[in-house]
């Protein structure tokens, strides 16, 4: 028997989080998020839950991958896209999506919540990184630096290959001003993937006060020279 409790709680008691101050990438959607898997410490599977504020507001992205993925429309109603057909979900409705399936929704009532569940069939679940990098900018949109730093800083330690945790830094430090560790980390990210950082960082709007810097511009040179010769 698991030495962790059973827990019961109201999605609503979960931790809010808007999306508006969330990075960039963070895949279209908009209004509340509320991490489920991380508040329960599930490790078997992603769970989080998705508020719209507004109709027309994105609860799922439009994505094709290779999970499998399990939606349930909690509140309100949602408009889901299935392989470019449209169908109407109201409270209540399972939306079933195996891997590779395109899929998106948006909110067609003020206050729609989607629960969403997924996994990478045959794959050992690893909890994605850009959980780390959401809680951390969310946490920096509350006036919780330290919180911020720690989020990162966790996400670099659970994947340390991967370019997005010393890019997602990066934006960080420039948004708080600090020139030196913004491309210090930038720096570290092109090691790691010079060919996204190539792409990336210019047109990321985190790095504008450093777009003239030659600094800034060395990086991105070397990242697009050594990308070009992968």
């Amino acid at each position: 028997m698991s030495d962790k409790q059973y827990e019961l709680v109201q999605i609503e008691e979960l931790e809010p989080f808007s999306i508006e101050s969330l990075p960039a990438d963070s895949h279209g959607r908009s209004g509340t998020w509320r991490p489920v898997r991380r508040r329960l410490s599930i490790s078997s599977f992603g769970v989080n839950a998705y508020t719209a504020d507004e109709v027309g507001q994105c609860v799922v992205p439009e994505h094709r991958d290779g999970q499998e993925e399990l939606y349930v429309v909690v509140s309100g109603r949602a408009s889901f896209a299935l392989e470019g057909k449209e169908h109407d979900a109201p409270a209540g409705t399972l939306v079933h999506c195996p891997p590779e399936t395109l899929r998106s929704a948006f909110a067609a009532e003020p206050g729609t919540t989607v629960l969403a569940v997924g996994a990478t069939p045959g794959e050992a679940y690893r909890p994605s990184g850009w959980e780390w990098a959401f809680t951390g900018f969310a946490r920096l949109a509350q006036g919780d630096e330290e919180g911020a730093r720690a989020e990162l800083e966790a996400g670099i330690a659970a994947y340390p290959e991967a370019w997005q945790g010393p890019y997602n830094y990066a934006c960080l430090e420039a948004c708080l001003g600090n020139d030196q560790a913004a491309l210090e980390r930038l720096e570290g990210a092109a090691l790691l993937d010079p060919e996204n950082v190539a792409k990336r960082a210019p047109q990321d709007t985190d790095f504008a006060p450093l777009k003239d810097d030659p600094r800034f511009q060395a990086i991105i040179g070397q990242a697009q020279a050594v990308g070009m010769q992968t």
